[in-house]
């Protein structure tokens, strides 16, 4: 786990970085930016219930505010620091839980596609 701990800090360095050269910007720019922030992150909350990338939108609206919000900074180096640690765990774990991860994976996927198919759930639009 110390081996990555440098990389976190720079990620969180980084920002810091970021963050006081963003302070230096102008107030209309300031403004524009925190607006299209919230316009990004609030419209990535409302596409996280569809398919698609809505938590990856939602990330990149929450850096944006972590530029201009302390509240959004601290936020974001959480949850940087919990995906650090899932991803150390998941490199920890043994061949059985890999194995037993992948399975319960693929009977998931198989589970919707079966469902999709019986009860005739529109996966894909059709014209």
């Amino acid at each position: 786990m110390t081996e990555s701990a440098p990389e976190q800090s720079s990620l969180a360095e980084k920002l810091a970085r970021r963050r006081e050269r963003h302070v230096k910007r102008s107030k209309p720019y300031r403004i524009a930016f925190t607006v299209l922030a919230f316009v990004i992150f609030l419209g990535g909350l409302a596409l996280v219930p569809l398919p698609g990338p809505g938590w990856a939108i939602v990330f990149v609206g929450l850096g944006m505010l972590a530029l201009e919000f302390e509240w959004a900074e601290k936020l974001m180096v959480r949850i940087l620091n919990w995906l650090h640690r899932t991803r150390e765990r998941a490199k920890r774990a043994s061949p059985a839980q890999k194995a037993l991860m992948t399975a319960l994976t693929v009977t998931g996927i198989a589970a919707f596609v079966a469902a999709a198919i019986l009860w005739d759930i529109p996966v894909l639009p059709v014209v």
